[in-house]
């Protein structure tokens, strides 16, 4: 929720989803997407770095945020990203997560 209230006074419009196979869903429409923001925890089976993968072989270059709870490299396969991608460690400013969100989307 703190991500699509952020969005929202960046301008931009939010979509959400509450587990994986929505996420996916989302991903395989036609919406328009800039951004897909994912973290620890959706129900579903899937991590987020499966989800971020899975929706970039769907959308090619794809700009994807990882929110975490724990170190980069342990939770996002060894601590390899892809270009386009961005990890944000929790806790974080609201002011941090907002400036991470339009450098990823302007990129």
């Amino acid at each position: 929720m703190l991500v699509s209230e952020v969005l929202s006074e960046l301008g931009y419009h939010a979509l959400e989803d509450q587990d994986d196979p929505s996420a996916l869903k989302l991903v395989q429409s036609k919406v328009r997407i800039d951004l897909l923001v994912t973290g620890v925890g959706l129900p579903g089976g899937m991590d987020m770095r499966q989800i971020a993968d899975a929706a970039r072989e769907l959308r090619a270059g794809m700009k994807v945020l990882f929110i975490i709870r724990y170190a980069e490299n342990a939770a996002i396969n060894r601590g390899h990203l892809d270009p386009g991608m961005a990890v944000m460690t929790k806790p974080f400013a609201v002011a941090a997560l907002a400036n991470r969100i339009k450098e990823l989307i302007s990129e």
